[in-house]
């Protein structure tokens, strides 16, 4: 698959923006949740939910981590929430300077918000990997790189994205060694070593039951928070709603940690959306 990808320059990032991929984890399946929480029941084990969700937002659960090999236990709150993000494999920035700007704003949403390009990962690990591409960035856990590129290569593929000729050797490099490496799918990752590290985070031990996303799904509307007109009271705040998706905390819903009516331009409870 890999050899099927046309290798080209990198296009100008000029015009690139977060919006020219849609609402932020929009609820592409109409399943009631958003993409977002659609990913963290996916990808982490021993979930608890907000009541009055639909079992939509995860309060908790357990990680384990593909990028550093890490545990990590994941409580959702203002000081929190980031440890754990929602990785494009692909990044949007690195999608729109090979290929994303030509294949249409509908297109670009789906790529934004398909579970094949997404993955739960370590926050910290997330923001050191920024846009790179596999030529600038690999995750520190050497026992998931196999899986990380064929991923990315299944990306590209899917949404006919190009790779430049520094990627192509890194992603070549690495798959030389990963035999019998199969194209990953859209579904839960293939985990397949064990956590090197136990991080924790503060207040994570709850018990839970978990609940898969391909067998329940969610209709009508879902509870967004505490009632009433004002933000949510909280000390955390963010500058802007780039930041707040940087942290992993958008869509930030009032009464939410981190919600302020200046991020909420229409008004409707749900900010960075």
């Amino acid at each position: 698959m890999l050899e099927t990808l046309p290798v080209k320059g990198r296009a100008p990032k000029t015009g690139y923006t977060r919006e020219q991929f849609g609402q932020a984890w929009a609820d592409v399946d109409h399943n009631g949740c958003d993409t977002r929480n659609d990913i963290l029941h996916r990808d982490l084990t021993g979930i608890t939910t907000r009541s009055g969700t639909r079992d939509c937002i995860v309060t908790s659960g357990t990680l384990q981590d593909p990028y550093t090999g890490t545990t990590i236990h994941f409580v959702r709150g203002e000081k929190t929430s980031s440890a754990v993000q929602i990785d494009h494999v692909v990044a949007l920035s690195d999608a729109w300077q090979t290929g994303a700007q030509q294949i249409g704003a509908e297109q670009r949403r789906r790529l934004a918000n398909d579970p094949l390009n997404l993955l739960a990962a370590d926050g910290p690990a997330n923001q050191q990997k920024s846009d790179g591409d596999a030529a600038t960035w690999l995750p520190a856990n050497k026992a998931f790189r196999c899986q990380y590129v064929a991923r990315q290569v299944a990306v590209k593929h899917a949404y006919k994205l190009w790779v430049t000729q520094a990627e192509k050797s890194a992603i070549s490099s690495i798959l030389s060694g990963c035999k019998g490496q199969a194209v990953p799918t859209a579904t839960s990752p293939t985990i397949t070593w064990t956590p090197r590290s136990t991080t924790s985070t503060k207040g994570a031990s709850a018990t839970s039951t978990s609940r898969s996303t391909s067998s329940t799904h969610r209709t009508g509307s879902r509870t967004t928070g505490t009632t009433g007109s004002g933000d949510s009271g909280s000390s955390v705040s963010y500058k802007n709603c780039a930041a707040a998706r940087a942290a992993g905390a958008a869509p930030i819903h009032r009464g939410d940690p981190g919600y302020s009516s200046g991020l909420d331009r229409d008004g409707d409870g749900v900010a960075c959306e």
